[in-house]
């Protein structure tokens, strides 16, 4: 009875570390559904963009391009160039601490944090070279990023003040910009990130906004719309057979 006791405490030792297992899997590999508060992602995501900025600023301005031996591009190019990082950062900055109300998994702060690098660092590399002065083509640029912007900004207000009403838990929401597209805050920031890709003036700088639409496309939509129909059943099903995925009046 004894060796029984000792077998079978043994083997709730190992059932309770293999659910833990399983339940770090979780928190690791799934993009969305975590349930928590996530400070410590949160704070590691604003922690990388502040490190990101700081490298910006010490390219565009400091001795960064001389460092790396590439050319000083258009001063006023730069300056917008910096002005868009720091609106990204002011407007994600807002979203993670205040508009966010979900978890935050480790996933997805580590893809987060890679799409942030990519547009602070690789755009201001790409385009703080350009010796290009501005002209209305970076007029439409500013237009594009502004819009983009404005669109995932506003959606996710949005929605966010429609959820405060106690009336509206555990629901579904599909009006303001949401009635235009399930996920149109994934929209708005295709747009702005292809507005940020423009200012560049350089081609390769157009990659990042194509990589992005296929990751949404192909990953990021896919998984969160298993998500929305887990939480919402019938609801999110109804919803996404009347609505467009990703843009407007198109698809």
């Amino acid at each position: 009875m004894v060796v029984s006791a000792i077998k079978l405490t043994k083997q709730s030792d190992w059932d309770i570390v293999y659910l833990r297992l399983i339940d770090l899997e979780k928190g690791w590999f799934a993009m969305y559904g975590s349930a928590n508060k996530s400070w410590p992602q949160r704070l590691t995501i604003i922690a990388y963009e502040c490190v990101f900025l700081v490298l910006v600023y010490w390219f565009l301005f400091l001795a960064g391009n001389e460092v790396l031996h590439l050319p000083e591009g258009d001063f006023q190019r730069r300056v917008l160039l910096f002005g868009f990082c720091l609106v990204v950062f002011l407007r994600m900055s807002f979203m993670v601490v205040y508009l966010l109300k979900r978890g935050i998994t480790w996933r997805e702060t580590v893809s987060v944090s890679f799409a942030f690098a990519l547009y602070y660092i690789g755009f201001s590399l790409l385009g703080g070279t350009n010796d290009q002065p501005l002209d209305w083509i970076d007029g439409i640029a500013v237009f594009i990023f502004l819009a983009g912007s404005i669109i995932n900004t506003l959606s996710e207000l949005l929605r966010n003040q429609w959820k405060k009403d106690s009336r509206n838990k555990a629901k579904l929401y599909t009006g303001g910009l949401f009635r235009y597209a399930t996920h149109i805050n994934y929209f708005g920031d295709f747009v702005w990130v292809s507005g940020f890709a423009l200012l560049t003036r350089n081609t390769w700088a157009g990659l990042i906004p194509i990589f992005l639409f296929f990751m949404f496309v192909f990953f990021n939509i896919p998984e969160h719309d298993r998500y929305l129909r887990g939480k919402y059943g019938r609801d999110f099903v109804k919803y996404e057979q009347t609505t467009k995925k990703f843009i407007p009046y198109i698809y």
